[in-house]
């Protein structure tokens, strides 16, 4: 028997060898789809505005104060109909509403405001679309309506539900409005004895579905 001992102590120490040696390893899956279709997207007045200087008495201190509406002219050309969608990121940050709004910084410790954009009027290779958005990455879709915010957080595309519930179509040359609203926060607590500057900035990258 005590011949024995050893031989089941090394069967022991094997099969937990093997166990923990199981228990440290992982898979991981690369995927992905290239596309032979490429997407540009474009804004007039190459995405710029300007609002000029405002003066600090002109703002609200309780309440916020519309700076204005701005529209301009989003366009994306593809190579051929492609499955797409538009996706937002706020390059600056520090929105008072992140989920809505786009940042303008900060002044005194306090967010300065922010601006939101709202898409419309899409017409798609000649003829009017309807304007989409989908709030889980593009698993589900539904209708936006017109004035509609576009949120941060979702993503638009341009489609119908001739497959019985919203989708995106595919599409080559794509126009809409793209309206961005600009607020300042109220002012009450901000340091605007010397120049602070508006600064936003926005990145709207095409996503391939």
């Amino acid at each position: 028997m005590k011949t024995c001992m050893p031989l089941l102590s090394s069967a022991l120490l094997l099969a937990m060898s093997t166990s923990v040696f199981a228990a440290s390893s992982v898979d991981l899956t690369v995927k992905g789809l290239i596309t032979p279709s490429a997407c540009a997207p474009g804004l007039s007045s190459g995405g710029f505005i300007d609002h000029g200087k405002v003066a600090a008495k002109d703002l609200k201190q309780d309440n916020w104060t519309l700076l204005g509406n701005h529209t301009l002219q989003l366009s994306i050309v593809c190579d051929a109909p492609t499955l797409l969608a538009l996706k937002g990121t706020d390059n600056k940050g520090d929105a008072p509403d992140p989920m809505n709004r786009y940042g303008l910084g900060l002044v005194s410790g306090k967010k300065l405001g922010g601006y939101t954009l709202v898409l419309g009027n899409p017409v798609a290779d000649g003829a009017a679309i309807t304007l989409i958005e989908s709030s889980d990455n593009g698993l589900t879709w539904r209708e936006s309506f017109p004035g509609d915010v576009w949120p941060i957080t979702y993503h638009a595309s341009f489609g119908d539900r001739s497959s019985g519930s919203w989708a995106p179509s595919p599409v080559q040359q794509v126009t809409a409005d793209l309206m961005v609203q600009t607020l300042i926060a109220p002012t009450a607590g901000m340091d605007l004895s010397t120049e602070v500057p508006i600064n936003g900035s926005a990145t709207l990258e095409v996503k391939y579905l």
